[in-house]
Formats: C-alpha cells, sequence, structure tokens
C-alpha cells in the first residue's frame, strides 16, 4: 500500500518541487500514517484556521521547575476541539511537544522523531523519560493531518530542569 502510494505520489512532489533536489524524504513518508504520506508528498500544503483566542499551556510542570525522572507533564487547550489524529472537523487538532527544539515548517505536518512527540489519540498528559539537566518544551496543536493552524495554536517555550 504504501508503496504503492509512494509511487503514485512521488511524480507529483517531483512536479510540485519544480526541479528541486531530491531529499530523504520519501523515506520519512513510509514511515509515517497514510494521511501524512499524503500530505508530505506536496510542499507547502494549506492551513485550517484556528478560532481567534485559541490556546495551549502546559498545566504541569511549571516553567523553571526542577523535577525528577519521569516527569509528568499535562497540557491544556481552550478554544478549540481535541480530536484524534485523522479526525478532521473544524476547529480541532491534538497536541504535540516539541522537546528541545524550534519550531517546525507551519505548512508541513509536524515530524515524529524524539524531539517532535506526538498525541494523535488525544491525550493530555503523559510521563517523560528525560535525562538530568535542562530541557525545554513547548506545545502545538496540529490539525489531523498534523499541520499547525493560522495562525499556530502553540504555548510559549518552559524550561525545566531534571535532578
Amino acid at each position: 500500500m504504501i508503496q504503492r502510494t509512494l509511487a503514485i505520489l512521488l511524480p507529483l512532489a517531483l512536479l510540485a518541487g519544480c526541479g528541486r533536489p531530491a531529499t530523504d524524504e520519501a523515506a520519512e513518508v513510509a514511515a509515517d500514517p497514510p494521511a501524512a504520506e499524503i500530505a508530505r508528498a506536496q510542499p507547502g500544503l494549506p492551513r485550517k484556521p484556528s478560532p481567534e483566542g485559541a490556546r495551549v499551556w502546559f498545566i504541569s510542570p511549571a516553567d523553571g521547575a526542577e523535577v525528577t525522572a519521569p516527569v509528568v507533564v499535562e497540557f491544556g487547550l481552550e478554544g478549540m476541539e481535541l480530536r484524534h489524529a485523522g479526525d478532521a472537523a473544524e476547529h480541532s487538532g491534538h497536541h504535540h511537544i516539541l522537546l528541545n527544539t524550534g519550531l517546525p515548517r507551519m505548512d508541513l505536518p509536524i515530524i515524529t522523531d524524539d524531539s517532535h512527540i506526538h498525541f494523535g489519540l488525544g491525550q493530555t498528559r503523559v510521563e517523560l523519560q528525560l535525562e538530568p539537566g535542562s530541557h525545554t518544551l513547548q506545545l502545538l496543536l496540529g490539525d489531523d493531518l498534523h499541520i499547525p493552524h493560522d495562525p499556530p495554536v502553540m504555548s510559549s517555550v518552559i524550561r525545566v530542569t531534571v535532578k
């Protein structure tokens, strides 16, 4: 299924890229869920609107907190509906934690790796096993395809120190 989808989408992606050099993006596509496969093949995807006043924030830990592992992280959402990844609805999405990294491109799905943690089942709490030291965390809401909204619904960056 993935190979057949890639065979169809890769020529379209090359056309959309207008001769840009090839990358390892095809390898990333193969590891993602089907909705993200389609999205990654088309650079510069449209973003769904977020309503005025929508926001996400960390309930815990607080900015500057000294914590021990595992770190319990809880997050809140206001002004939008929490939904599973792949479940499209207006003014809805799911959480992503950006761990020790900056913001991703806003016109592509948020990647999945150790620095971009997805909560596609609508989770609002997680226990993170973080190494001792200083860490930054930021929340970024993604739509059904993991694409940030326009404007993006994101928290401030917080810093925690794991003892």
